[in-house]
């Protein structure tokens, strides 16, 4: 594929950002054929509504970003790049000090921003894929569906392009379950990408709005809703209630307590109300891992059984 690009933009940062804990939500493995992540630069493969793309970016001398988009998308993507890059992000009124950890994390991750995709699509269906189930089913599920349904992205990286939302909703449950997706996720990737568009538009609403419109649709429970919220629409608040691991990091690094529950991980969180999510992105990247209890969770692949 051709190496020149479709758009080149410079993007200035008034906040640092540091790519590999700020673009973390978006990878989900290593081997994530869709992305390259570096401390200097990143790629990324995405569907816009104006088509596919690819977004390159690499640190400038400035300490802003130099940007090249390639494809259909790209002019799309060069407008909304200081959202993936970290540049809207807003860090007033949050009082790290308030809990000497969350004073800790914000001193060693000082350039994790707040993303925003500004699109549900390729946020979607990763997300569905990792419910319930551990993060290393999750990544090898989201790589067989990529290299067997995507196809190839735009620019000369040799990305993949996510399965657009329309060949998903069309792709039977028995395709899925070979890919390491049972039938309840996978009807839930269907419904979901069948209602694209609703959800798309959920993005320009205030928060309590938002939620009520992803939450609508079927296949988006709440925690779904609130991860999409914090990476697609970037917002700082966004807690995943329901989570099995995230309830217990809050309780362990903010009160020591090993275990919790969603309403006491709320009641930790809410000296920070309107940074909750940021807090537990902060946690997540530099906080405590709560003490682990009991024998190790096999793992049975679902193609079979």
């Amino acid at each position: 594929m051709s190496g020149t690009p479709d758009r080149t933009v410079t993007v200035e940062l008034a906040l640092r950002t540091d790519l590999l804990p700020t673009l973390r939500p978006l990878i989900a493995s290593r081997q994530d054929p869709t992305i390259r992540v570096r401390a200097t630069g990143m790629a990324r493969a995405s569907h816009t509504p104006r088509g596919p793309g690819t977004l390159v970016a690499t640190t400038a001398a400035d300490s802003g970003f130099h940007v090249r988009t390639y494809g259909p998308g790209a002019r799309w993507l060069a407008e909304r790049a200081g959202g993936v890059l970290g540049a809207a992000d807003d860090l007033t009124g949050f009082d790290p000090t308030r809990h000497p950890v969350v004073a800790r994390a914000h001193h060693l991750r000082p350039g994790l921003r707040m993303l925003r995709t500004g699109t549900v699509v390729d946020v979607l269906v990763p997300t569905i894929i990792a419910q319930r189930v551990t993060s290393l089913e999750a990544a090898r599920s989201w790589t067989r569906l990529v290299r067997t349904l995507g196809t190839r992205a735009p620019g000369p990286f040799g990305l993949w392009l996510p399965p657009a939302p329309d060949v998903l909703s069309r792709t039977p449950a028995a395709r899925f379950h070979t890919l390491g997706i049972e039938r309840a996720r996978a009807r839930r990737i269907v419904d979901a990408c069948r209602e694209v568009a609703h959800l798309e538009a959920a993005l320009t609403l205030d928060r309590q709005q938002r939620l009520a419109r992803l939450v609508a649709v079927p296949g988006i429970g709440a925690w779904t809703a609130a991860h999409l919220a914090r990476v697609a629409a970037g917002d700082a608040d966004a807690v995943e209630v329901g989570d099995y691991n995230v309830k217990d990091l809050v309780a362990w690094n903010l009160a020591g307590e090993p275990r919790g529950t969603d309403e006491r991980m709320l009641e930790l969180l809410a000296p920070f109300a309107g940074h909750r999510g940021r807090v537990i992105r902060l946690l997540s990247s530099s906080g405590q891992r709560p003490p682990r209890y009991g024998p190790r969770q096999r793992l049975h692949p679902v193609e079979q059984l």
